[in-house]
C-alpha cells in the first residue's frame, strides 16, 4: 500500500464478495498489533465472509476504496439481542493503518450513519478501546458523546485496557 500524505476521497459502497479477503486483511492487523480489538488469533477469509454474511442480512457494511485498493470498511449490527432495542445499532470501523487521518474514517462514517438515518435507526453507539485518541476524535466529530466508561474490562498484549462507549441520537 502506497504511503498517503493529502487528504483521501474514497469511493464508499456497500461490501461485495470480492471484498472479503481484503477486510480481513485490515482486520487481522488489528489483532496482531492494536487492542482495538479483544480478538487475539487472526481469522480466516472464510470468517469474514460467514462474519459478513450475518451482519448483511440486517444492517449496511460499507467499504472505502480508491484506485481499486481497499482503504477501510464501516458497519452497523445489533446492540443487543432483546426486542427493545431494536432501534439502536452498534458501528464498527477499521482503516488500514496507511490512511488513518486522512478522511477515509469520516467519509465512512458520513455513509454508514446517513445509511443507518434511512433506515430508521434511532441511536447509533460506538465501543472504544481507550486510550484510543483517534477513533476518539472520529467519533466525536460525528456528534458521537462519550455516554459510560469500564475501567480494566478487557485484557491484551499483557495489559489492562479500559472500553468507552459512545453514543449518537440520529
Amino acid at each position: 500500500m502506497r504511503r498517503l500524505i493529502t487528504p483521501v476521497t474514497p469511493d464508499i459502497r456497500e461490501i461485495e464478495d470480492s471484498d472479503v479477503p481484503g477486510v480481513c486483511a485490515i482486520y487481522n492487523h488489528y489483532i496482531e498489533f492494536s487492542p482495538a480489538t479483544f480478538e487475539e488469533t487472526v481469522i480466516t477469509p472464510e470468517e469474514m465472509g460467514r462474519r459478513v454474511a450475518a451482519v448483511t442480512r440486517d444492517y449496511p457494511f460499507l467499504v472505502a476504496e480508491q484506485d481499486d485498493e481497499l482503504l477501510g470498511y464501516a458497519y452497523a449490527s445489533q446492540w443487543k439481542d432483546r426486542a427493545a432495542y431494536g432501534s439502536t445499532a452498534e458501528t464498527t470501523i477499521y482503516l488500514s493503518k496507511e490512511v488513518t487521518g486522512h478522511g477515509v474514517g469520516t467519509a465512512l462514517y458520513d455513509r454508514l450513519l446517513d445509511e443507518l438515518r434511512i433506515r430508521k435507526y434511532h441511536v447509533a453507539i460506538g465501543v472504544i478501546s481507550l486510550p484510543n485518541d483517534a477513533s476518539v476524535k472520529l467519533h466525536e466529530s460525528q456528534g458521537f458523546r462519550q455516554a459510560g466508561l469500564f475501567h480494566q474490562v478487557g485484557r491484551k498484549f499483557n495489559q489492562w485496557i479500559d472500553v468507552g462507549y459512545w453514543e449518537l441520537r440520529l
